[in-house]
């Protein structure tokens, strides 16, 4: 689980059983379900930097020498002792096993300090070994304590006797760390500054082995699991790693990692369609893949090396063979399981790198002009990349104009534009179109060239307004997103090749541009610290806010779900939710005097959510649309209710006859408990008795006598001449009740010929205003259908009919033309298609 975010970094870490405590700056706090804060404790005046869980109290120490017991429930102060920094400062703090109420305090000035929190009282002084504590390890021997100094020397004490039992001593600086095996093996590790692990033999009081580069930088914090062959480091280098020991020799290897960059990412960019990876490049020289599902799919694809199995015997700190960090990169999901899709640049390197993303490795391939082989200038680099949608070529710019196109698969030249070089200037961008028929590459003399892919011939040049930056196309759409020196934007149409949106409104340096999926948005962010979204169809700004730190890097996901970002000295990778996908959002253009606000970076903490919604203010634009029942006075409108409540009136009888059942269902008659039997030699059951059906078939008319409410708004309909309530009553009705309603209209069944007037001119009222047009056909159908007798004889009914017979042959007639009409259209278009 992850819990939720401090405002700070947090600076100290310790847990029991039941809770995690975590300090920033001066303050502390207890994480309740590794989630949410349930105590906090304030009263330290400076940074805390040691924490030390006591039982029922938590023990805090800050550099200012000041040490304080807090009970954790009431979050009180229950001691506070304080330190002269120029003869005792804190450096390291523990509990000893078995020992009540008292703590074991390392100084800076190598004494150490046995106090009895209890009654206050120092109960015994250490003289020390005259170097600096660094840090105290209970060993799984009771009274015996490892002591790490700043000397590199490890003191194994007893502090019952005040005697040494051993001493090691490590070249590697001081000690950071150190932690004891308790799987039986008598066995302690110690780690350093330089990322090194020492074995040590207790038994042989020697050096068992050495972990080599457990990790890039020091050694912060490591512990063996309890009764188990694994060891658990993490380091400054952003990783966690577990370690097992199941090996000859005693060392370990690696079971489990997680890791990070260890140096801020300068560019992201999602790989595949799924949306479920984000390749990062950092300033570390390393090539990670971040997963947007489960921290466990995470992999990295390693460091850039001119020589692999040299910079393996160097090591990491010695590897002269490193290259440097990657500044950009172009990937393709096409025959990646067949051969390296990932194409890199290096900063001020004029070679290329390939990358197996399958392997999670650096490729085969490293691609750089023929001329160049076999020297390495020192001014010339690559600028820009690129790889084909079907991941067969690479296309590589260079900082003197020239543009290569390599093959991935082979890693050979395939060919250059421009007779030596395609541009005056150093290339700032090329791309690929998705059919591989253009190439379009922007120099820095402010020129943008289309290329034919196969045949490398010019096909058009256009001049810029300034100097561009970068380029960025959509393949999908062909839409070239265009970013300047002068802090504008521009969107040219590859097929037209003409300008079509041009953006001004950033106040620093554009640092990255990404389309989202469906080509409409343009996001873009600045080191004005904005990130602002632009819709390409309407031109207009329909979104902008600010960050703390200017983002170095955007890429949208392929199913448009998320935006990620990274920022200037920033490790993590950003993910932000794109609210129109699962709410209203109103995305009506941004007014010219629109003031940003600032935003938080996206955390874990689920209160960020309610504030980012409280901000959106309600307005016209953002309320659900709500269609008339009719559009207009002329149109003939239908209704909305399904077909099943009006298309079958006619055929009511039929579906009857159909859904009768043959015979009655037969009531099963209950079985007595026991069954009787008939006395005698052969059992027998009793045969049951016949039961005399007295039930009465009389059926009471009572309720049929009444008048329904559809009868009584006919009846009221005549004098008020409005028959919209009746109406909507038979809207609602199924077949079946509309049958019996229209049933009842007669003199038989109990109604008027008035009522039976009254609904054809509830009909003539549909009609004439044209709506719910097939509810009036199928009610009249079946109204003639069951009354024909009676409106033959009436002469009321019949001329009010031939009114009606009228309204509808006008209006058939109209519908017939402009059917007729539409069909002609159809089949001219047909035929002239064939």
């Amino acid at each position: 689980s992850t819990g939720n975010t401090l405002p700070q970094d947090i600076t100290c870490l310790a847990a029991d059983r039941m809770l995690i405590f975590a300090s920033y700056d001066n303050i502390l706090h207890a994480f309740a379900r590794n989630k949410e804060v349930v105590h906090t404790y304030e009263g330290h005046k400076a940074r805390i930097h040691l924490l030390q869980p006591f039982g029922d109290h938590i023990i805090s120490v800050d550099v200012d020498n000041v040490l304080i017991v807090w009970n954790i429930q009431s979050e009180e102060e229950y001691l506070q002792i304080d330190f002269d920094k120029a003869t005792f400062a804190v450096s390291a703090l523990l509990h000893p096993s078995t020992y009540l109420n008292k703590i074991l305090l390392g100084s800076e000035q190598g004494a150490l300090q046995l106090w009895n929190i209890r009654s206050n009282k120092l109960l015994y002084s250490f003289p020390g070994w005259g170097s600096a504590v660094t840090t105290l390890e209970q060993a799984p021997a009771v009274d015996v304590v490892a002591v790490g100094l700043v000397s590199g020397h490890i003191i194994v004490h007893n502090i019952k006797f005040d005697e040494t039992l051993m001493k090691f001593q490590q070249d590697w600086g001081p000690i950071t760390a150190i932690s004891f095996r308790t799987d039986g093996h008598p066995v302690m590790a110690a780690g350093s500054p330089v990322g090194h692990i020492a074995l040590w033999d207790l038994e042989e009081k020697k050096l068992m082995c050495q972990m080599q580069d457990a990790h890039s930088t020091a050694i912060a914090g490591m512990s063996f699991v309890p009764g188990e062959p694994l060891l658990i480091t993490n380091g400054a280098d952003n990783a966690l790693r577990v370690w097992i020991f199941d090996g000859p020799g005693g060392t370990g290897r690696v079971l489990r990692s997680r890791m990070g960059h260890s140096a801020p990412p300068t560019k992201i960019r999602y790989h595949g369609q799924n949306g479920q990876q984000i390749l990062s490049a950092g300033q570390d020289g390393t090539l990670q893949s971040f997963s947007t599902v489960h921290e466990k799919f995470n992999k990295s694809l390693g460091r850039g090396s001119i020589n692999k199995k040299k910079s393996k015997k160097k090591g990491l700190k010695l590897d002269t063979m490193a290259l440097p960090p990657i500044t950009a990169f172009a990937s393709e999901v096409a025959h990646q399981s067949d051969w390296d899709g990932i194409i890199a640049c290096h900063q001020g390197y004029i070679t290329c790198t390939t990358w197996n993303y399958q392997k999670t490795s650096m490729g085969a391939h490293k691609l750089r002009p023929e001329e160049f082989s076999k020297h390495k200038p020192i001014d010339i680099y690559a600028t820009a990349v690129d790889i084909t949608s079907c991941g067969n070529f690479a296309v590589i710019g260079m900082s003197t104009g020239q543009v290569d196109v390599y093959n991935m698969q082979s890693g050979i030249h395939r060919g250059r534009y421009g007779k030596d070089k395609a541009h005056e200037g150093a290339i700032r961008g090329v791309a690929v179109d998705g059919l591989n028929q253009l190439v379009i590459t922007a120099g820095s003399e402010g020129l943008i060239k289309f290329w034919k892919f196969k045949m490398k011939d010019l096909v058009y040049s256009t001049e810029l307004s300034s100097s561009p930056s970068g380029i960025l196309l959509h393949r999908d759409s062909g839409i070239l997103g265009i970013a300047f020196d002068d802090f504008t934007i521009s969107v040219l149409d590859i097929e037209t090749r003409k300008i079509v949106r041009t953006f001004s409104g950033h106040h620093g340096r554009i640092n990255d541009m990404t389309f989202s999926p469906d080509g409409r948005w343009l996001i873009t962010s600045s080191m004005d610290c904005s990130i602002k979204t632009w819709d390409l169809p309407s031109g207009c700004l329909i979104d902008c806010f600010l960050v703390d730190s200017a983002a170095v890097s955007l890429t949208m996901s392929p199913t448009g779900d998320f935006l990620a970002s990274a920022h200037v000295d920033d490790l993590g990778i950003y993910l932000w939710s794109n609210r129109s996908l699962y709410s209203l959002v109103s995305l009506r253009p941004l007014p010219a005097d629109y003031e940003p606000s600032l935003v938080t970076l996206p955390s874990t903490c689920p209160m960020q959510d309610v504030d980012v919604s409280g901000d959106e203010e309600p307005c016209d634009e953002m309320i659900e649309y709500v269609s008339p029942e009719q559009l207009g006075d002329q149109l003939v409108t239908l209704s909305l209710l399904p077909e099943s409540r009006w298309k079958n009136l006619l055929n009511l009888d039929i579906i009857k006859k159909k859904n009768k059942p043959r015979e009655p269902p037969k009531v099963p008659k209950s079985a007595p408990f026991f069954i009787p039997t008939v006395p005698g030699l052969i059992p027998r059951y009793v045969p049951p008795e016949e039961e005399n059906d007295t039930q009465s078939k009389v059926v009471n008319l009572g309720v049929l006598a009444q008048k329904s409410d559809f009868y009584i708004h006919l009846e009221e309909a005549l004098s008020t001449n409005k028959y919209k309530a009746p109406l909507d009553l038979l809207k609602i009705l199924g077949p079946s009740n509309i049958e019996i309603e229209l049933r009842g209209l007669a003199p038989e069944g109990g109604g008027s010929t008035e009522v039976m007037l009254s609904f054809l001119r509830m009909i003539g009222m549909m009609l004439n205003k044209k709506y719910n047009f097939e509810l009036a056909q199928a009610y009249l159908a079946l109204f003639l259908k069951l009354h024909l007798k009676i409106i033959s004889s009436e002469p009321k009914l019949l001329e009010e009919l031939s009114k009606l017979s009228v309204q509808l042959e006008e209006t058939w007639i109209h519908l017939q033309s402009l059917f007729n009409q539409s069909l002609c259209v159809l089949t001219y278009m047909k035929s002239a298609l064939l």
